[in-house]
């Protein structure tokens, strides 16, 4: 549920205990957004958008410091957020040794759908990973990559999310790896249409992150439920052999605005940030220009992704950063 405009919070001030209890419910949902000191100046305008978490922002929570996955609706209400964006990797240590089973990704369904439902939370999305390449030039293995994402299609469709997210590794020759793509996402998409579930496509490293050829697939798949998911930060096309460090990096504004006709979820990534709370090397304020001139509405998840502070500490900045950004450009 969006954020109620500060002016009509003030228009209720005078209005009997009667009537203010019929808004109870809302009020609640607008507590759980300013839940700390530093969104009381940062949100007097409703957003555009609502707010969801990327799972990978508590991910050195869940390895590192031993946090339940499950655990995570629950922390993201107390952090102020409204939807959940899973990623399958988090819950591999049972998945994976179980061989994604039935029985194991029935569990992991009805686990998550409890915990959503026990903290009033809206399941938006699942991010997989580690399923093969969807555009792999091996037709085999790209059939065989279809098939393992069948089940999380399933899993999505049984949680009520709208959409997976995937990624389109495979081929690094553009030609080659836009005809993969199509043929691979077609294929996906196609199946996950009977289950009303969208395939959403990340700019994700490699090709996915050339903005241009990243929608030149989406244009050519052309199906109603294949679209992409926008990142505001992962733009490195080439990175140093055996590193992290980027060698080529695609423009990140161009490359969202390619990509945002064909959006159907958003991540606003995050590292560091300055003494004002903006993102060191994000503009925050141009990217959701960006995203509201294409006429976007649907969740924005903050990904939290850096180490200068904590997990929690990134997450409130981010989303703070977002309600701040979206009240500069109104």
């Amino acid at each position: 549920m969006k954020r109620k405009r500060f002016v009509k919070i003030a228009s209720l001030v005078g209005i009997g205990i009667s009537l203010l209890g019929t808004y109870a419910c809302k009020e609640t949902k607008k507590e759980n957004v300013e839940n700390s000191e530093t969104t009381s100046t940062a949100s007097t305008v409703e957003p555009f958008f609502e707010l969801s978490l990327a799972q990978w922002s508590m991910h050195k929570m869940i390895r590192e410091d031993g946090v339940d996955p499950y655990t995570f609706a629950e922390k993201a209400k107390n952090w102020g957020f409204t939807g959940l964006e899973y990623v399958s990797q988090l819950y591999n240590p049972e998945l994976e040794s179980a061989n994604y089973s039935e029985e194991a990704m029935a569990n992991f369904v009805a686990k998550s759908n409890a915990e959503a439902k026990k903290h009033g939370m809206t399941n938006v999305l699942i991010m997989i990973d580690g399923q093969g390449n969807l555009a792999v030039s091996d037709e085999a293995e790209r059939n065989e990559t279809v098939e393992k994402h069948k089940k999380w299609v399933d899993a999505a469709a049984a949680m009520g999310c709208h959409a997976i997210r995937v990624n389109l590794n495979g081929s690094n020759e553009p030609e080659e790896w836009i005809k993969n793509s199509v043929d691979g996402l077609t294929k996906l998409a196609t199946y996950a249409k009977t289950k009303n579930i969208n395939v959403l496509v990340e700019n994700h490293g490699g090709l996915s992150s050339n903005g241009e050829l990243h929608a030149k697939v989406m244009e050519t798949v052309n199906m109603d439920n294949c679209g992409s998911l926008p990142d505001f930060g992962n733009f490195c096309i080439e990175r140093k052999p055996n590193s992290w460090d980027c060698v080529k990096e695609y423009d990140k504004y161009k490359g969202v605005k390619e990509l945002m006709p064909y959006a159907k979820a958003v991540s606003a990534k995050s590292n560091n940030f300055d003494a004002d709370g903006y993102d060191t090397g994000i503009d925050y304020v141009k990217m959701l220009k960006i995203v509201k001139d294409a006429g976007y509405t649907g969740y924005i998840g903050v990904e939290y992704e850096g180490s200068e502070i904590s997990e929690e500490d990134g997450i409130i900045a981010t989303r703070d950063l977002l309600l701040k950004a979206a009240n500069e450009i109104e």
